[in-house]
């Protein structure tokens, strides 16, 4: 049972995916000391790379040390030591796949006890109710600081080559900076980074060229982009199209389609409206309009657990199936549908009706697997949702102490 599933897909930077099955980017929160990649996460990737993808996509990796989505993130910046994201990339490659580092700056997402900025295209927070003091209030980013970040994206690529990753992925969705700016909601600026779609669309058409700029032809560039916000009068279908072409001349491999914010936790199958209750392929009927004008080869994420709604996905035209929860439960899963077989657990869902702590619960359930995987133990799918997010909330303030202190020290040695 070998379709194509399992055949190679060549990129236009001349890299070749061993097969259509990609490990999407979840957020580990797992750095250790100095905001760096340890054996936990080393640990955690060879367990991915032994299970048969074609490509691993790392959680997000901060570009700006003051500008985290969580207190464990990893930080690879001009002053970040490579050695440890040398051996993150040799832990992703050794099962014959390729690693990609996801590279991303949170913008306004960033937790109200976090040290550091707070940064948007405008003062507007996150609104989530009675939760939304949770965040950070905003400030509306100047031009200096907007020029800062697309070359902080761009010294972030570049090392990400030399610590041996085979591309990176812009995070340009699920709410985070450039999908702020990209989102007339967030972005309400009156200078050439705001109003039409072609001026929000610029900061990230910017990073782009500059990490194409500053890497190899041969290495691997991605954008990962909402197919819609799922807020009304947000980023909309439309949008996305339009941005893929603006992408096309610029040398981007691959567009992954995801969708939502912490607003609208579509990703997690918790839209703030209706048009996404689907079960599986949560972005997949928005994906088939897209895949008809796309010049680049697309990716599509959210609710893929079984080999046949992965192959539903590619018969639309969609170029490569990513999986995030799935392959935290199965790490082998691409294996098992190489061999007929498919998974045998699957994480025990949270139906609350308050969506955000749903979302968070959600994640933390994600969290847990990873970490269970990154000790060398089994996936326990079956944990209490509310049991899950007590323990990553009690391992978030232990990490919010560490970080407090490495940046004081980071700032004091500057």
């Amino acid at each position: 049972m070998t379709g194509e599933l399992f055949s190679p897909l060549h990129l236009r930077s001349g890299q070749a995916l061993k097969n259509r099955i990609a490990k999407a980017a979840m957020e580990e929160n797992m750095a250790g000391d100095g905001q760096l990649p340890d054996e936990q996460l080393f640990t955690l990737y060879r367990r991915w790379a032994a299970g048969g993808t074609g490509l691993l996509i790392t959680g997000n990796v901060m570009v700006h040390a003051e500008a985290l989505t969580g207190p464990a993130g990893v930080v690879l910046d001009e002053n970040a030591p490579l050695e440890p994201f040398t051996e993150w990339a040799k832990a992703g490659k050794s099962g014959g796949g390729a690693i990609w580092m996801q590279i991303n700056h949170p913008g306004r997402q960033v937790a109200s006890d976090m040290p550091g900025v707070v940064w948007g295209p405008s003062d507007i927070g996150v609104s989530l109710g009675k939760h939304s003091s949770r965040f950070g209030r905003p400030s509306a980013m100047t031009a200096q600081q907007i020029e800062e970040t697309v070359t902080r994206y761009a010294v972030t690529a570049h090392r990400a080559e030399k610590a041996g990753f085979d591309g990176v992925e812009i995070h340009a969705a699920h709410g985070y900076l450039l999908s702020q700016f990209l989102s007339p909601l967030v972005n309400k600026r009156t200078d050439h980074w705001g109003g039409p779609l072609e001026n929000r669309a610029r900061m990230l058409l910017d990073i782009v060229k500059a990490v194409r700029a500053a890497v190899s032809p041969s290495f691997a560039v991605a954008v990962k982009l909402n197919s819609a916000d799922f807020q009304r009068g947000g980023f909309d279908a439309e949008d996305a199209r339009q941005v893929i072409e603006m992408l096309e001349p610029l040398g981007v491999d691959l567009v992954e389609l995801s969708g939502g914010s912490y607003e609208s936790p579509a990703m997690t199958g918790r839209a703030a409206d209706t048009r996404t209750q689907a079960r599986e392929a949560y972005f997949l009927d928005l994906a088939k309009d897209l895949v008809k004008s796309s010049p680049i080869p697309l990716m599509l994420t959210g609710g893929i657990t079984r080999r046949r709604t992965a192959e539903r996905v590619l018969d639309s035209g969609v170029a490569i199936v990513g999986m995030g929860t799935a392959l935290a439960v199965t790490p082998d899963l691409p294996d098992r549908w190489r061999g007929g077989r498919e998974a045998d657990r699957s994480m025990r869902p949270v139906n609350w009706s308050d969506k955000a702590l749903a979302s968070a619960a959600s994640m933390a359930q994600v969290r847990h697997q990873m970490r269970r995987l990154a000790r060398g133990s089994r996936p326990k799918p079956g944990t209490h949702p509310a049991i899950a997010l007590i323990a990553e909330q009690r391992k978030q303030r232990t990490a919010l102490r560490r970080y407090r202190t490495w940046l004081a020290k980071s700032r004091n040695a500057a």
